[in-house]
C-alpha cells in the first residue's frame, strides 16, 4: 500500500506527516525520536496500512514540519505532546493506538496524563518510562541538566551533535550494520545541520530531564488504565537500555516484552519483524 505525505496546519505550525490505509479503520500513530523524523517508519506503514490508518507526523524542529521564525516556538516536551494533542485534533482522531520510541515516548505518555481513554494500546520500541533504562550515554545530558552551564551545553554539542554520532545510533549494537541504507543517518544529519536546529536539539537535551519527574505518574497511568503494552526492544541500544522494557513488568497487567538483537533504531531493516509482532499484538488485544 502506498504512503501519502501532507501537511496540516497546527498551532501555526505546518506540520508534515505521512499516511496511509483507510480513514475509518483504527487508527494507529506513530512517533518518531531523536534525530529522525516519520522517513523512520517509511517501511513500516505500508506494512501495518492494510488493517489500520496509520499517521506519523514530524514533530517541531524535526523532519519536514516548519515553524515559522516569528512564532517564538519554545521546545519543550510539553510543547511537542501539546502540539501532537492538536495534530490529532486536526485531522478529528479522538482513539488511537500509538507506537512510541525514544521522544515519542515522553510526548506520548504526557498526551495520555491527558487524555487516558484515547490510547487504546502502546508500542514501545525503545521508548522509556523508568530510570532503569536510562544508559551511561545519559550521563553527560545529565550533568547539564545539573549545571544548565554553556561548558556542559557544549560538550553534547561537539559530541551527540555529530555525523558519527547520528551514524553510530544506527550501526551500534547492530549485527549487520552494513545493512543499514546510509540515507537514514545521512538524511538525519543534513536535517540537524540546518541553521538554528543544533540549539533546538541542545534545548530539548536540556528538557528531557522534565520527563523523569514525570516516569511515577507514566508508572501509575500504566496501572490504572490497564492499557495493553508491547514493549520490543534492541538489546544492543545503549541510549534506551533493555533493563526499561523489563520494567514494565511492575506495572502492565497486559504485557509481551521482545527483545531483539538489534540497535537503538533496533527497526531499521526489521519492519517485516515489527509489523508481526504489532499486528499480532493488536489483534490479541482486540484493537
Amino acid at each position: 500500500m502506498s504512503v501519502g505525505i501532507s501537511t496540516v496546519k497546527v498551532e501555526g505550525i505546518e506540520a508534515f506527516y505521512r499516511s496511509s490505509g483507510n480513514p475509518s479503520s483504527p487508527v494507529l500513530l506513530l512517533l518518531h525520536g531523536f534525530p529522525t523524523s516519520s522517513h523512520q517508519f517509511r517501511n513500516l506503514i505500508p506494512l501495518l496500512a492494510e488493517q489500520y490508518y496509520v499517521l506519523a507526523p514530524d514533530f517541531p524542529g524535526f523532519g519536514f514540519t516548519v515553524v515559522p521564525d516569528d512564532l517564538d516556538y519554545n521546545y519543550t516536551f510539553a510543547s511537542l505532546a501539546r502540539f501532537t494533542g492538536s495534530f490529532l485534533d486536526a485531522l478529528s482522531i479522538t482513539k488511537f493506538a500509538v507506537y512510541i520510541f525514544d521522544y515519542g515516548a515522553p510526548t506520548a505518555l504526557r498526551l495520555a496524563l491527558e487524555r487516558p481513554e484515547a490510547v487504546t494500546a502502546i508500542i514501545s520500541q525503545n521508548g522509556n518510562a523508568y530510570v532503569e533504562g536510562l544508559g551511561d550515554f545519559w550521563n553527560p545530558i545529565k550533568a547539564y541538566w545539573a549545571s544548565d552551564s554553556k561548558e556542559d551545553r557544549d560538550v553534547l554539542r561537539n559530541t551527540i551533535l555529530t555525523f558519527e554520532a547520528t551514524e553510530w545510533q544506527y550501526k551500534n549494537g547492530n549485527p549487520n550494520p552494513e545493512a543499514v541504507p546510509p540515507e537514514t543517518y545521512y538524511l538525519d544529519y543534513a536535517l540537524m545541520e540546518r541553521p538554528g536546529n543544533k540549539e533546538i536539539q541542545l534545548d530539548l537535551f536540556r528538557d528531557y530531564g522534565s520527563n523523569v519527574p514525570l516516569y511515577p505518574k507514566f508508572q501509575e497511568y500504566f496501572r490504572n488504565s490497564g492499557v495493553p503494552v508491547l514493549a520490543v526492544w534492541g538489546k544492543g541500544d545503549e541510549i534506551f537500555v533493555p533493563p526499561g522494557a523489563e520494567a514494565f513488568k511492575r506495572d502492565v497487567k497486559k504485557l509481551n516484552v521482545h527483545l531483539l538483537d538489534a540497535p537503538h533504531f533496533a527497526i531499521e531493516t526489521r519492519e517485516r519483524v515489527f509489523a508481526e509482532l504489532i499486528l499480532g499484538f493488536l489483534k490479541k488485544n482486540g484493537i
